[in-house]
């Protein structure tokens, strides 16, 4: 059984900065290309970014590139999201995802899903 776990996203101000990190069980970890996604209340589940098994490709939204970096560590079974100026548009319930699959960047090609982080903007 695969399990993701995202960390405790959390409060900044406009202008902050966060870091989540999704803590995978799969194994092994490195076969499987992983991502991020948010779902802000009343909207859909939307792609952030993508980072293949070797991390050497990565993928990001145009609402997000340049300020969110995704990286992993396959020696801890671990995949991040660095935010960087972060704005209030932002705010929503950030979601890890796993997927045997190369540039993935809908909902629908993903596996396995963490439980969901909030973070939350203010302006």
């Amino acid at each position: 059984q695969v399990q993701l776990v995202e960390s405790w996203g959390g409060w900044v101000q406009a202008g902050g900065s966060l870091r989540l990190s999704c803590a995978a069980s799969v194994r092994p970890f490195i076969i499987y290309n992983m991502g991020w996604f948010r779902q802000a209340p009343g909207k859909e589940r939307e792609f952030v970014a993508h980072i293949s098994w070797s991390g050497g490709s990565t993928y990001y939204a145009d609402s997000v590139k340049g300020r969110f970096t995704i990286s992993r560590d396959n020696a801890k079974n671990t995949v991040y999201l660095q935010m960087n100026s972060l704005k209030p548009e932002d705010t929503a319930v950030y979601y890890c995802a796993a997927t045997p699959r190369t540039y993935a960047t809908n909902a629908y090609d993903y596996d396995y899903w963490g439980q969901g982080t909030q973070v939350t903007v203010s302006s």
